[in-house]
């Protein structure tokens, strides 16, 4: 699974926003292939390449275009939460073409 990981500067917050869907990951026991972390402006033209995009809420709107290509977006409330992570991407169709 190709995963970005994007925050508003894509320093810090993504970083550990990065290390907490790695281990939401692995407790579902999904393969990821690949995963970056970025600042939105970034990110915002490079989540098409990438099968799920892990953002802020107050982010979503900014990812609309890769959502319309296929992408899944998915807003995270508490970046610093694997349990929400796992929680929300469990809830994804993507997530439930993969079982």
């Amino acid at each position: 699974m190709r995963i970005l990981v994007s925050c508003a500067n894509g320093s810090g917050t993504s970083l550990m926003m990065m290390r907490s869907v790695e281990k939401a990951m692995k407790d579902l026991g999904v393969a990821i292939t690949k995963i970056h972390h970025c600042a939105i402006s970034e990110g915002k033209s490079s989540a098409s390449q990438y099968d799920v995009v892990f953002t802020p809420v107050n982010f979503l709107s900014m990812f609309a275009q890769a959502e319309k290509k296929g992408t899944t977006v998915i807003g995270i409330r508490n970046v610093m939460s694997p349990k929400e992570i796992q929680e929300k991407f469990a809830e994804s169709e993507l997530y439930k073409k993969m079982k």
